[in-house]
């Protein structure tokens, strides 16, 4: 049984900023219809990540956050970055939730707290805008599946995937299968409000990980 944690909106916690969705490259576009359609709404074209080996397509959603499917292409650097590995290990497995993605405004603490430097990112939009980051925490993710990924955006608020919604349908919550305890000290967050505004419900499962998102939508709840 699920362990709730709360109360949701602790002005401390960090936010979540996305979850993502690994699948192979034959079954991407089949995916990303799937979930537009569970979701109400069309999904973007993200862009192909060049440093990462993988393209993605992002459906901004109510509340700040947003969902991201993924998948490899065929070039070298999605089997030597991190996130190309971790996207083609589910894949394999698959397909299906990646992981989640936390915001931070500094990543600063994070470099020093996990003791090595993030890692930039960047995609070029379709529209010619070059969407850039930093990130951190891959490898912890690839070794514990159950541990969120850092990121600090290096763009305005207005041009990250997050802006603009396409529908109203919102993340109301995620399960997770792990140790709450060791998700806390990662996040340097209590375990009981790790998230701001979100819902976090403790799973037993074989497997780490993100287990599904709850999101709520104009037709009523849906589970993914």
């Amino acid at each position: 049984m699920g362990v709730r944690a709360g109360p949701p909106g602790h002005d401390g916690a960090v936010r979540l900023d996305h979850v993502s969705y690994a699948v192979a490259r034959d079954s991407f576009v089949s995916t990303v219809q799937r979930i537009g359609s569970a979701l109400g709404a069309g999904f973007v074209d993200g862009g192909v990540h060049p440093r990462f080996g993988t393209r993605n397509f992002v459906l901004p959603l109510a509340g700040g956050t947003y969902v991201e499917v993924v998948t490899t292409l065929d070039h070298p650097a999605a089997d030597r970055a991190p996130f190309g590995q971790a996207v083609a290990r589910r894949a394999a497995e698959g397909g299906g939730w990646l992981g989640w993605v936390v915001s931070v405004d500094d990543i600063a603490p994070v470099e020093e707290r996990l003791g090595r430097t993030s890692a930039e990112g960047h995609r070029v939009r379709p529209d010619g805008f070059d969407l850039r980051w930093k990130q951190i925490g891959l490898l912890e993710l690839l070794e514990d599946p159950q541990l969120p990924y850092f990121l600090q955006w290096l763009v305005p608020a207005g041009e990250r995937p997050s802006a603009d919604p396409r529908t109203s349908s919102r993340i109301q919550g995620v399960s997770i299968a792990g140790d709450p305890a060791a998700i806390s000290e990662f996040l340097g967050e209590p375990a009981d409000h790790p998230l701001d505004q979100i819902d976090v419900t403790w799973v037993e499962d074989e497997e780490p990980g993100l287990v599904s998102v709850e999101f709520a939508t104009p037709k009523g709840p849906v589970t993914i």
